[in-house]
């Protein structure tokens, strides 16, 4: 969708320092929230969703709320959407239920078996040829729509060369919505000069995943 998160190529926001000395975390709440992302969920969430989820924040808090706040508000919000507790249960901080006897321990063995069964292959068979191959030139579309995109703002109408297939690969645009369609998704490299005006660098130049239906022949 086209919201304020989509800040590519975007100016004013001031700029990006990064430090290889500064912690993970700014603070210990963060790693919690991390960790419960880690380690919760319901069947009915998947990371396109989650994504999506992000993207419908109100632009003032997008703007102004921490990384990981975001995240907290999401889960929150999947936990009432998939019937877990009620938005009055989350205000009060309680189900009103007791835990019965100590939470089971878990070992680290454990936790790295789980997160092993969470890696999901997002791959599937692909039930129709693909419209490009590597060496072709095409444009990405216009106009993004509502619902989420993997497709920035900022690459939108631009010509640029494809560099890789990657086979059938289900496509972001449907899987927030629950529906498991897939489309070929390519690596398509784009002149830093396409994408930013003739400031950029030559010989630079930007590599973006697309799939099929964000693209039309050149």
């Amino acid at each position: 969708m086209d919201g304020i998160h989509d800040l590519g190529g975007r100016e004013g926001f001031g700029p990006v320092v990064v430090s290889r000395d500064d912690p993970p975390f700014a603070e210990e709440w963060e790693a919690r929230v991390y960790a419960l992302s880690e380690s919760v969920g319901a069947e009915d969430w998947s990371i396109d969703w989650f994504r999506h989820m992000v993207e419908l924040l109100p632009p003032q808090a997008y703007l102004s709320i921490p990384y990981f706040e975001k995240w907290c508000m999401v889960m929150l919000s999947g936990f009432v959407n998939s019937g877990v507790f009620t938005p009055d249960q989350v205000l009060v901080g309680t189900t009103g239920e007791t835990a019965q006897g100590e939470p089971k321990r878990r070992s680290l063995q454990d936790v790295m078996e789980t997160d092993r069964r969470r890696c999901i292959d997002y791959s599937r068979e692909q039930s129709t040829p693909p419209r490009f191959a590597v060496g072709d030139y095409v444009r990405t579309v216009r106009h993004g729509h509502a619902g989420h995109t993997r497709l920035p703002g900022y690459a939108r109408d631009c010509v640029g060369e494809v560099v890789t297939a990657h086979g059938a690969h289900l496509l972001p645009d449907e899987v927030w919505k629950g529906n498991e369609v897939a489309s070929p998704l390519y690596t398509v490299r784009f002149a830093a000069r396409t994408l930013w005006g003739p400031d950029a660098p030559e010989n630079d130049s930007v590599m973006i995943d697309l799939w099929e239906p964000y693209l039309e022949p050149a």
